[in-house]
């Protein structure tokens, strides 16, 4: 199976663990994604997620006070750029995330979601069937 490598998105949103819940949801927005990664003095601390805004609406906590530092995930999931979409996915289901950090020798160079691991297997999928219609009608 394919690493991640080209799929890894490089532009990644970050965002300062002291600004708001409604501050990361306004650059989520504007950027159409889905995550952003909190920090705190250029260091990477966490992810906020959609998830995450979710479940600050359904507590009826004013995302405009929330600061992303008390409500972001905290426990990184951590992978290299060659990872495999298998070990991806097994992180992902046993983390209970939809986002992985891609971290090469200790600095933040990217994420990969659950998205993009099911773009991989698709067009791991399409190659397969045109090598197999080229062997059958070749």
């Amino acid at each position: 199976m394919a690493d991640i490598s080209a799929h890894i998105e490089k532009k990644v949103a970050l965002v300062d663990g002291g600004q708001s819940v409604l501050d990361a949801a306004k650059v989520m927005a504007q950027k159409f994604i889905g995550s952003v990664v909190v920090t705190a003095s250029s260091d990477v601390k966490g992810i906020f997620t959609e998830r995450d805004l979710m479940r600050v609406v359904a507590q009826q906590q004013d995302p405009a006070k929330v600061l992303l530092k008390d409500v972001m995930r905290a426990g990184l999931v951590k992978v290299g750029p060659h990872e495999t979409v298998d070990h991806c996915l097994q992180l992902m289901k046993e983390n209970q995330c939809r986002h992985l950090l891609v971290f090469d020798n200790g600095n933040l160079i990217g994420i990969v979601s659950l998205r993009d691991m099911a773009a991989i297997m698709l067009e791991e999928k399409e190659h397969l069937i045109g090598q197999l219609t080229k062997y059958i009608t070749g």
